[in-house]
């Protein structure tokens, strides 16, 4: 997995992806939280039957017929929502071969469309979703009222159904602090910061999504330009800060750059808190220049592959959270005599 990451974006040192979402609902039918079973396959038939044009790009998976850990594994690469992975009926996805796009049914609302491209790609990302969306309106009715817009099952989203987000890296903001007085300004602009998997989740290795919040009353090239813009501001107050530490605290940045490299090569037990914290360290060590010879798509990726289900799937086997420790420091320590070799 991880083909998403092949795209490429802008601004790759310190945004790792542009995620864009909308949410349609069809129209006669509840929304997914109160529709029966033969009412959710109903829709489910429906939106593959729009799609059946584009089935040799796209593969279909039912979520009853995932095993949790293959579920969880979508997750962490960012295929799927934790939402539709914990969905036991009716739920289903189709997912395009380069990974770039998913149609998932039936989870909080009928359909939720997701683009998902490296980097800074908010314009080029929304291009593929609304073509998508289009694609599926003239197929289906989707449920839609003149005065408020696109229906969906949560208010916050009514209107234009989108959610534009930005995975961004934003370790030296983190390191000075600065990052909460960034994060107390987005609510104030409609925008707001989510951890690594969204909603609820943590922002491990100084990992943020940035994402709007209001969709009613604003059009979506507004939203895309707005979050392009203080996105921007971001990345220069990133780049500022890593500027200055390099400027004025060299040494120390250096010292935390090449400890974590160590404890990376040289561990042999490490739970995927402290690898994404010690990764964190290195892919800002490569993007500074600290450390040469490493490209870091490639440690974006191994962040990715070394969170527990993709572990497992690694080692054929379900494992206890003591054997994924083990198993993932070995991982990461072949894995950098690979980058470094």
């Amino acid at each position: 997995m991880t083909k998403w990451l092949e795209s490429v974006g802008t601004d790759e040192d310190v945004v790792i992806s542009t995620r864009l979402r909308i949410a349609r609902n069809i129209s006669n039918y509840k929304f997914p939280d109160f529709m029966t079973i033969d009412e959710g396959q109903s829709v489910t038939e429906e939106v593959l039957n729009a799609m059946k044009d584009n089935k040799d790009i796209y593969k279909f998976y039912r979520i009853e017929d995932l095993s949790q850990l293959e579920k969880t594994r979508f997750v962490e690469d960012h295929l799927i929502s934790p939402s539709l992975a914990t969905t036991t009926k009716s739920g289903s996805f189709l997912l395009r071969d380069d990974e770039k796009s998913t149609i998932m049914i039936n989870e909080e609302d009928h359909i939720r469309i997701q683009v998902l491209l490296s980097g800074l790609n908010t314009y080029e990302g929304w291009e593929l979703c609304s073509e998508i969306d289009d694609y599926l309106e003239k197929n289906i009715e989707y449920a839609f009222h003149e005065k408020f817009g696109y229906l969906t099952s949560c208010p916050t989203n009514v209107g234009t159904g989108l959610r534009a987000s930005v995975m961004v890296h934003l370790p030296c903001l983190s390191m000075t602090g600065h990052i909460n007085t960034i994060i107390d300004g987005l609510g104030k602009i409609g925008l707001t910061s989510r951890g690594i998997y969204g909603e609820g989740s943590k922002a491990l290795g100084h990992l943020f999504q940035i994402s709007n919040q209001i969709t009613l009353g604003e059009k979506e090239e507004d939203i895309i330009k707005k979050l392009n813009k203080v996105v921007l501001q971001i990345v220069a107050r990133e780049r500022s800060t890593r500027g200055y530490m390099l400027d004025r605290k060299k040494i120390e940045l250096e010292d935390k750059v090449f400890r974590s490299l160590g404890i990376l090569n040289y561990s042999r037990l490490i739970s995927s808190t402290e690898a994404m914290a010690h990764l964190s360290n290195v892919k800002l060590g490569c993007d500074v220049g600290i450390i040469s010879g490493i490209n870091p798509k490639d440690i974006v990726k191994l962040m990715i592959d070394i969170q527990p289900a993709n572990i497992q799937k690694s080692s054929n086997k379900e494992m206890m959270k003591d054997e994924r420790d083990v198993y993932r420091a070995q991982i990461i320590r072949n894995k950098f005599i690979d980058m470094e070799g």
